[in-house]
């Protein structure tokens, strides 16, 4: 693909800037956001994603174009599943939700930066050693039969975890259960104790560090490029703050989304393993030479996932379509 420093320089500056931006035009007076103000910049951030492909697909070309919209598409909708947990954790600590925005732009941030770590990792093994698409492949196929498995259950499983690092966490640190305005550290008596509003970001935190595990391998299934997979993962995680006030009241009705992620990892942990084979190396497998197994296109890819999430979302929207109408 050939990106220079230069690019990855201008990139990560860009990339900040826009949370910066967005912390102080949005979040850095607190608010509860109205339907049409995320609405709005919903729009705005999913439409510089959307430039941004086209901008990948002009200077580079279509292959690399249609990975970054595929991976870009692929790791929104894994973003909006951790919405519910998300949910679940501003329940579990009663935050407000003038003070939600802010938690949930530092997480998010806090993300990113964790799931760059990942990016740079994943890269330094796929150059080094080509089997570890065997690995990454396999482990998709896992986490899609115990996400199909396990249903709505998993969100459960993560808050539980969650909840035993946060009792870790009061365990060896001061604490208050009162909230001091959107502060994460407060005085009392002279003494310094940590809000909710903190043990809500550990919570947060510890969540998108188990969601990247799933997310990293599932987009190296559909590109090798790192600048594609941190930038598309960089723009799905854009907006997801926005998101999160936008589609709030539908996230109970997508009761099909997590079956249909399920169908997705195994889609792409499958789409590994036969890269994985097409590459072998292995000396156990064909003497070490590559086997001559079919590949997923960038384009099938692109039309599996699409066609997963209409039908998974349309379903579950006439599936709950009587829950509007008793509320």
């Amino acid at each position: 693909m050939g990106v220079t420093t230069m690019i990855w320089i201008v990139t990560c500056v860009a990339i900040l800037g826009l949370f910066v931006f967005d912390f102080f035009a949005h979040v850095r007076v607190a608010h509860e956001p109205t339907f049409r103000e995320s609405a709005i910049w919903s729009t705005v951030y999913i439409t510089i994603a959307v430039l941004f492909g086209l901008f990948i697909w002009w200077q580079w070309g279509a292959q690399f174009g249609g990975e970054y919209f595929a991976g870009y598409v692929t790791e929104k909708a894994l973003s909006v599943d951790n919405l519910f947990v998300f949910t679940v954790i501003m329940a579990s600590f009663a935050v407000p939700r003038m003070y939600q925005q802010k938690l949930l732009l530092i997480g998010i941030v806090l993300a990113l930066i964790m799931r760059g770590a990942f990016i740079a990792i994943g890269a330094a093994a796929i150059n080094s050693f080509s089997w570890i698409f065997y690995l990454f492949g396999a482990f998709l196929i896992v986490t899609a039969l115990k996400l199909a498995r396990e249903s709505g259950h998993e969100k459960t499983a993560a808050v539980e975890r969650e909840n035993r690092l946060v009792t870790l966490v009061r365990r060896f640190v001061p604490t208050t259960d009162d909230y001091d305005g959107d502060k994460f550290v407060t005085r009392i008596d002279g003494q310094r104790f940590i809000t909710p509003m903190m043990l809500g970001l550990v919570a947060i935190g510890f969540t998108d560090l188990l969601f990247a595990l799933d997310s990293i391998p599932a987009i190296y299934g559909l590109t090798e490029e790192p600048y594609i997979v941190f930038t598309a993962n960089a723009f799905a995680l854009m907006g997801l703050r926005q998101l999160y006030f936008l589609i709030g009241g539908l996230l109970d009705r997508l009761i099909y989304l997590s079956a249909g992620l399920a169908l997705i990892l195994g889609f792409i942990g499958v789409k590994l393993v036969l890269h994985a084979l097409h590459k072998n190396t292995l000396p156990f497998i064909n003497n070490g030479k590559y086997v001559d197994v079919p590949e997923i296109s960038t384009a099938m890819s692109i039309s599996v996932i699409g066609a997963i999430l209409v039908i998974t979302t349309v379903a579950s929207l006439i599936r709950t379509r009587g829950r509007v109408a008793q509320r």
